[in-house]
Formats: structure tokens, sequence, C-alpha cells
């Protein structure tokens, strides 16, 4: 019913920035929350950051003061913009949206950082 999009990945070197951008899509009344996470090679899937409709935001440890959540309720769209990025960072980067009671995921998008 609800279809996300990622964009953004790609091969960076450390120290650089992305911006990720997941669009949401399909059968959809009201979003109530979209955010990103990231699995590691060989590491189960983290969070990394989320923002609510209302624009509240939560982030992992790791990525605060580097990465910055954003979204744009008009266009059920979520935005990551990730700055110093370290070889640590590197993962696949996965678009949430929630709406309650369900949860949907994007396909993926490799962040990769090189050193």
């Amino acid at each position: 019913q609800v279809q996300l999009v990622e964009s953004g990945g790609g091969l960076v070197q450390a120290g650089g920035s992305l911006r990720l951008s997941c669009a949401a899509s399909g059968t959809i009344f009201r979003i109530n929350a979209m955010g990103w996470f990231r699995q590691a090679p060989g590491k189960q899937r983290e969070l990394v950051a989320t923002i609510s409709r209302g624009g509240a935001t939560n982030y992992a440890d790791s990525v605060k003061g580097r990465f910055t959540v954003s979204n744009d309720n008009a266009k059920n769209t979520v935005y990551l913009q990730m700055n110093s990025l370290k070889p640590e960072d590197t993962a696949v980067y996965y678009c949430s949206a929630t709406l309650y009671p369900d949860n949907y995921w994007g396909q993926g998008t490799q962040v990769t950082v090189s050193s």
C-alpha cells in the first residue's frame, strides 16, 4: 500500500557529505513519522534518525551533530543530511515510514565512506 523510494546514496570520502531523500507514495492518509535506519556488514540494523510529523527528532548518539533529519509533509518526504562522514558510517541506509499501526520500509541505499 505504501512504497518508499530512496535516493542520494553513493561513495564519498571521509569528511564529505551526502544527502539522502525518501519519498513515500501509495495509499497514504497520514504519515505519523519517518526516519532512517542503517545496517553495516555483519551488524544488526540500527536507528539513525527519526522525525515525527510535527518535527520532533531523535538521533543515534553516533551521528548527533553530524546528521540532520528533516521532512516535508506536503511531499511525504524525509531527508537525511550527512556531514563529516566517517568510514564507520558505511552501511545500507533504509528509509522508514510509520502510519499507525503499520510501519513501512524502503529497499535500502548503499552509503560507502572511504578513508
